[in-house]
């Protein structure tokens, strides 16, 4: 994390780390998390075009009726503007009539500046993942709260 966030101080990084911990603890099914940082995005590379630039994230796969995956998305960005941002996110498998793969359907973004720090956009953001880990984990129950589209029968 000091490397990620060479600006923290000893406390942040703990709150980050703890945070952390605690989505891992939610899991359903008792693994650890795998994190994943990039290294080399601790500088703002500029923006990049389609994607947003990670450098630390989580993504739990959940699959559903066999085919079916739900996606609880945990991560620290670069916004466009050279910001940090902590984005998360729940994603479920498109079955529209045009596949556009999987859609956002609860998002939350926090940007980091003066009234919001990292490590509190950060907690905020692992308490919206844990509160959505303890929500049905089914692709139709969150299908029909963003109104999308059934699953098509196989």
């Amino acid at each position: 994390m000091t490397t990620l966030f060479p600006r923290l101080s000893p406390a942040d990084v703990e709150s980050l780390e703890q945070a952390a911990r605690a989505v891992d603890a939610a899991r359903a099914d008792g693994d650890k998390a795998e994190w994943e940082w990039a290294l080399d995005h601790v500088v703002f590379p500029g923006p990049q075009p389609w994607t947003p630039i990670v450098l630390l994230g989580l993504d739990v796969i959940e699959h559903a009726d066999g085919r079916d995956q739900l996606e609880f998305l945990l991560q620290v960005v670069w916004t466009d503007f050279g910001q940090l941002a902590v984005d998360a996110a729940v994603n479920v498998a498109c079955w529209c009539d045009t596949n556009h793969a999987s859609h956002d359907v609860d998002t939350l973004r926090l940007v980091v500046g003066e009234e919001t720090s990292l490590p509190r956009a950060f907690q905020a953001g692992a308490e919206r993942v844990i509160g959505w880990l303890t929500d049905p984990r089914d692709a139709d129950f969150w299908r029909a709260r963003a109104a999308l589209p059934p699953r098509q029968p196989v």
